[in-house]
């Protein structure tokens, strides 16, 4: 395979580090941080991963959000990776496992023509309460007005082949509300989604995640209204 990970990251600790040793240690050998206008503080982790001529960093000077720090990357890959089969984009957290990883992106290189989502297992006890009911709403929702099927809407592990990356950088969406506008965008273009079952994770609960409960729910909500409005206009 010839592959890039994407890591988009904000504010990272340790973990960011684990994730690139990680990666590292499944055989990848291209891996790409976005680091979204981190402060000061937190820049130590990119300076430590940059140290592996693996790795390479970009950097926004203030944060713009996880969309377009997506989007700078797969534009990156498209000036500077024309070769590629295509990319697997990971959290920074350590809650997608390499070997998950690795599963995304053979699944990505045998059937290019989805993109395929690592999704996780709701059911299980160790999901916090807020994450499963969230996905739930989102998962229901999406489908009623979108026609849109899928496990996890939620995911940050999705391996995107090289073909689709012009399209996702038109995707409208600049913070996580991009990862709920692809769905639809990708169904609207005719574009199939696969899945690929993955570990459930959640470290001390998913606290260190930058999601915001309220305001970043209001906004997948308002894209999933305006594209059930859209298709109500067209006739579809």
């Amino acid at each position: 395979m010839n592959v890039t990970i994407i890591v988009p990251s904000l504010d990272p600790d340790e973990k960011l580090n684990q994730v690139v040793e990680g990666l590292l240690q499944e055989g990848f050998t291209d891996i790409l941080l976005v680091n979204d206008g981190s402060h000061p503080e937190h820049r130590e982790p990119f300076e430590t991963a940059a140290k592996h001529p693996e790795v390479t960093v970009l950097t926004h000077e203030v944060n713009k959000g996880k969309g377009r720090a997506m989007k700078t990357a797969f534009a990156w890959c498209m000036e500077n990776r024309p070769d590629i089969d295509g990319v697997v984009t990971v959290d920074g957290d350590n809650q997608h496992k390499p070997h998950d990883v690795r599963r995304c992106a053979e699944a990505m290189v045998a059937q290019p023509a989805k993109v395929w989502l690592g999704v996780r297992d709701f059911s299980l006890p160790e999901v916090p309460f807020r994450s499963r009911m969230g996905n739930t709403l989102t998962r229901n929702v999406m489908r009623l007005f979108c026609g849109v099927s899928v496990t996890d809407t939620q995911t940050g592990l999705r391996a995107i082949a090289r073909e689709h990356l012009p399209l996702m950088c038109r995707i409208e969406g600049e913070r996580y509300e991009y990862e709920t506008e692809m769905l639809p965008a990708l169904h609207e273009a005719g574009v199939g989604l696969g899945e690929v079952v993955i570990d459930t994770v959640y470290i001390d609960e998913n606290q260190t995640s930058h999601f915001h409960p309220l305001k970043d729910s209001a906004k997948i909500y308002k894209i999933i209204l305006r594209r059930s409005l859209r298709k109500k206009k067209s006739g579809q």
